[in-house]
């Protein structure tokens, strides 16, 4: 078999995950996801495993890797799949899998009214540790959020995770503001570590973080996404002859019988919410919060101004606030400030951000009163 196979993170010789090697072995791929993809069973074609891509991963704990498929359909074009296998060190996360099928079974399906959905559970392949998903060939809100339309991205944002805690799925897991101030007294010692000098900034920031926290009320409990920021929201446009839409939104890949690709035709621009990994039960706010520190930490970074996106932040949380009510906004404020604590050691880890984590020290405090 001629398949490209690119593993820039080497993880075949990862050994605490040692099946990834036949993971990443095309012949051995191709027999597993003949055998557990459930999204092929629909399709009678010729299925060709045309490249193998590790995108992710983290030694000894889990791996993100693309599976990109050719499908040819007797006297029609041929179509292309993308699968997305998500691999664990501790074993199968059959539950992850489930969750998403829940999703699609409360109102998240592709032809959902809203135009809000969650990507398509594929199987699991055991062998491999490993459960499969559909990917979504889309625009991240990422870029959305720059464009002079950003305001209405932003809003679209946060009525999804509205839709999420109200359908409130059960969680195995719970989050309180306790563990979310606990994580921030271990990243922020980490950094301390690194940078000794900063030691007594960063444990007043710490202080002011647990005085903020203890200000906010008691929440209403509900499913939270909990790792929800603009990179983990799609957005795609009804596929027209072109294989694209007027205004460059890439529509999903599949357009036969049974597909995910051919909306209504009447279908507007629809959100995609991906990545729930992190899903439990938690404060609604949370979600909101962490979305808007991730723009506010893409401002500093990317153009060194805190205030770049404010029209896009103010539309998300009025918005939320407009569908959750008056009483989360302290909690929006709070988490929006702990995530951006929680930043300054993020940019510790990556080398082309640690220029920033001077700036976001200082936004922290600003915002905190230190």
């Amino acid at each position: 078999m001629s398949v490209l196979v690119h593993d820039p993170f080497n993880v075949a010789q990862d050994p605490r995950m040692p099946f990834l090697r036949n993971a990443l072995d095309p012949r051995q791929a191709l027999s597993q996801l003949k055998a557990c993809c459930t999204g092929l069973n629909c399709h009678e074609a010729e299925i060709t495993l045309e490249s193998i891509k590790v995108t992710r991963h983290k030694p000894g704990r889990r791996c993100l890797i693309e599976y990109e498929l050719g499908l040819e359909h007797r006297g029609q074009p041929s179509e292309v799949l993308i699968v997305l296998g998500k691999a664990r060190a501790k074993g199968l996360d059959k539950k992850a899998h489930d969750l998403l099928q829940r999703f699609r079974g409360s109102g998240f399906g592709p032809e959902s009214d809203d135009g809000i959905s969650v990507p398509e559970p594929l199987g699991l392949v055991p062998e491999f540790r490993m459960w499969l998903q559909r990917k979504i060939p889309g625009v991240p809100l990422t870029e959305l959020l720059l464009r002079p339309d950003g305001a209405k991205w932003a809003r679209r944002a946060a009525e999804a995770a509205h839709k999420i805690h109200l359908a409130n799925l059960p969680a195995r897991r719970v989050h309180t503001m306790a563990d979310e101030l606990r994580i921030l007294h271990e990243c922020l010692g980490r950094v301390a570590e690194i940078k000794p000098r900063w030691a007594k900034r960063l444990d007043r920031v710490l202080a002011a973080c647990d005085r903020l926290g203890a200000s906010v009320p008691e929440p209403h409990p509900c499913g939270i996404h909990r790792d929800f920021y603009p990179a983990q929201v799609i957005a795609t446009k009804p596929q027209r002859s072109t294989g694209q839409s007027s205004n460059g939104l890439l529509s999903p890949t599949l357009s036969s019988k049974g597909g995910e690709g051919e909306p209504r035709a009447n279908q507007e621009t629809r959100i995609w919410l991906i990545d729930f990994d992190l899903y439990c039960l938690g404060d609604p706010g949370l979600d909101i919060g962490n979305f808007i520190g991730h723009i506010t930490e893409q401002r500093v970074r990317e153009w060194g101004d805190a205030r770049a996106l404010a029209k896009q932040e103010q539309a998300m949380k009025k918005r939320f606030i407009e569908l959750s009510g008056e009483s989360c906004r302290a909690a929006i404020d709070c988490y929006t400030t702990l995530t951006l604590v929680r930043h300054i050691y993020l940019s510790t880890q990556f080398p082309k951000r640690r220029a920033f984590t001077p700036a976001l020290l200082e936004l922290c405090e600003q915002r905190l009163g230190k």
